[in-house]
C-alpha cells in the first residue's frame, strides 16, 4: 500500500486536495491529510501539524512553492520514495533537495495518475 501524506488538504470539496484524499482512499490507498485549516476528509481528521508519519511512500503537494518552504525540513524527515508537485506548486529547490535525499520527483496531477491506474 502506498501511505500518502497530502500536504495542504482542505475541508473544502471542491478543492483538488480534498479531491484526492477522497480518491486515494477509494482506491484502497491510505491517506494522511496535513493543512492549515482543521476539518474533516471522509472521516479522516485534516492533522494542523507536522507528526512524524512513518513507512510514507508518497508526498503530493497542494501548496504554492512559497508555502512550501516552511515544510522543508518535515518532508525530507519523512524520507518518502517519491514527491509529487502537483500543477502550480513546481518548485525547482524543493526539487533539487529532495533528488539530493534520493526522493524520487514526480512533476504529475496525482488525481490523473489515479484515475489512469498509474499511481
Amino acid at each position: 500500500m502506498k501511505k500518502t501524506v497530502v500536504l495542504g488538504a482542505s475541508p473544502n470539496p471542491s478543492r483538488y486536495s480534498n479531491r484526492v484524499v477522497k480518491r486515494l482512499l477509494s482506491n484502497n490507498f491510505e491517506a494522511v491529510p496535513i493543512g492549515v485549516r482543521k476539518g474533516v476528509i471522509e472521516g479522516i481528521d485534516i492533522i494542523t501539524t507536522t507528526p512524524f508519519v512513518r513507512n510514507v511512500h508518497t508526498i503530493t503537494l497542494y501548496l504554492n512553492p512559497e508555502r512550501q518552504k516552511m515544510y522543508y525540513d518535515y518532508i525530507l524527515s519523512l524520507q518518502p520514495e517519491r514527491v509529487i508537485f502537483n500543477p502550480g506548486t513546481e518548485n525547482p529547490e524543493l526539487m533539487t533537495l529532495a533528488k539530493a535525499n534520493n526522493i524520487e520527483v514526480e512533476v504529475a496531477c496525482t488525481l490523473v495518475l489515479l484515475a489512469v491506474g498509474e499511481y
